[in-house]
C-alpha cells in the first residue's frame, strides 16, 4: 500500500480565530485510539469546545468531539475522552510558562492527517473583548471594499 503524503484537512476551529488573539501555534501528535483514526479518516470531528490543559507535566486536549466509528464494536472510543499531545519537552515548558499568566489558555484551531499522521495545531490565545472582535470585523469589510475598488479600477483601466 502507498505511504499517504499531504496534508488532509478533518475539521477546523474557525470560531477560535474570532473570539481569541492567537500568540503562539504550534504543532502536535495525538495520541488515539483505533476507531478514533477511523472516525477521523471519515472527516467527522468538532473542534468547537476544545481546549488544551496540564496533568502532570503533560499536556491533554479535552473537549474534543470525535464521534463513534460505525462499523465499530465494544473497542468503540468515548467522544468526548481526555486525549494525550504530543509535544518535544521544551515546547511544553514554553506554553506552560505562557499560560501561567492570566487570561491565557490553549485550544485547538485545527485537526489533520499529515502525512498519514493525524496532528492537531493548538494555539496559546488570549481572550477579545467584544468591541475587539467589532474591530477586527470591520478592519476586515474595510479590506475587502478596497480590494473591491482596486479590482473595479483594474477593469475600468484594461
Amino acid at each position: 500500500m502507498a505511504k499517504e503524503t499531504g496534508k488532509k484537512l478533518v475539521a477546523s476551529n474557525r470560531k477560535a480565530r474570532h473570539d481569541y488573539l492567537i500568540e503562539d501555534t504550534y504543532e502536535a501528535g495525538l495520541v488515539l485510539m483505533g476507531t478514533e483514526v477511523k472516525a477521523l479518516r471519515m472527516g467527522r470531528a468538532s473542534l468547537v469546545d476544545g481546549w488544551a490543559g496540564f496533568d502532570r507535566d503533560e499536556l491533554w486536549l479535552e473537549g474534543v468531539h470525535i464521534p463513534e466509528y460505525l462499523n465499530g464494536t465494544w473497542t468503540n472510543h468515548t467522544p468526548r475522552r481526555k486525549r494525550k499531545l504530543l509535544l518535544h519537552r521544551r515546547e511544553l515548558e514554553k506554553i506552560a510558562h505562557a499560560t501561567r499568566e492570566s487570561g491565557r489558555t490553549v485550544v485547538p484551531l485545527s485537526l489533520y492527517f499529515k502525512d498519514g499522521r493525524a496532528k492537531v495545531e493548538i494555539a496559546v490565545v488570549t481572550g477579545k473583548k467584544s468591541y475587539d472582535k467589532r474591530h477586527s470585523l470591520r478592519e476586515r469589510q474595510d479590506r475587502r471594499e478596497a480590494d473591491r475598488a482596486i479590482a473595479a479600477r483594474r477593469r475600468g483601466e484594461a
